[in-house]
């Protein structure tokens, strides 16, 4: 049964990702490069990276594998965000997806009422596609100092 605190989560990050995607579409052409959703300085981490991975380790990493790399079970995520945008990220985290062939049967469940996910996911977001882009190693990442 969904309560009213999940009813209200789901509106904003709804809404949050329709407002960033629209005032991003307003303020940039097309073809400019997005601002890059984590900060890596010196090989260390912004908190939300941090926040991020360990996030992840709680939420996901047991289907999708240690740092995002896959596993039998689920696909690399690292891999896939080289050809999902934000939005279908998005998109397939909260309300899931079913992808059923004769040959295989893919099933990520919905996570949109699952709180330590929807309330982080765009640090779980930023962890992954740091790791997608090559820009953070595999393992524990060090946070900048004072954060």
């Amino acid at each position: 049964m969904e309560t009213s605190r999940m009813r209200i989560l789901r509106a904003v990050v709804a809404a949050g990702c329709c407002a960033v995607s629209l005032s991003a579409a307003a303020q940039q052409p097309a073809a400019a490069p997005q601002e890059a959703p984590y900060k890596i300085e010196g090989g260390r981490v912004d908190q939300g990276t941090y926040n991020g991975y360990r996030r992840y380790g709680n939420s996901c990493e047991r289907c999708h594998g240690q740092d995002g790399a896959g596993s039998s079970f689920a696909p690399s995520l690292v891999e896939s965000l080289k050809h999902l945008t934000h939005e279908q990220f998005t998109e397939v985290v909260i309300n899931g997806r079913q992808n059923v062939t004769t040959s295989q049967q893919n099933v990520m469940p919905p996570f949109g009422q699952v709180e330590d996910v929807v309330l982080y996911i765009e640090d779980i977001y930023g962890y992954l596609k740091a790791r997608s882009d090559g820009a953070l190693g595999r393992g524990r990442p060090q946070r900048v100092a004072n954060q």
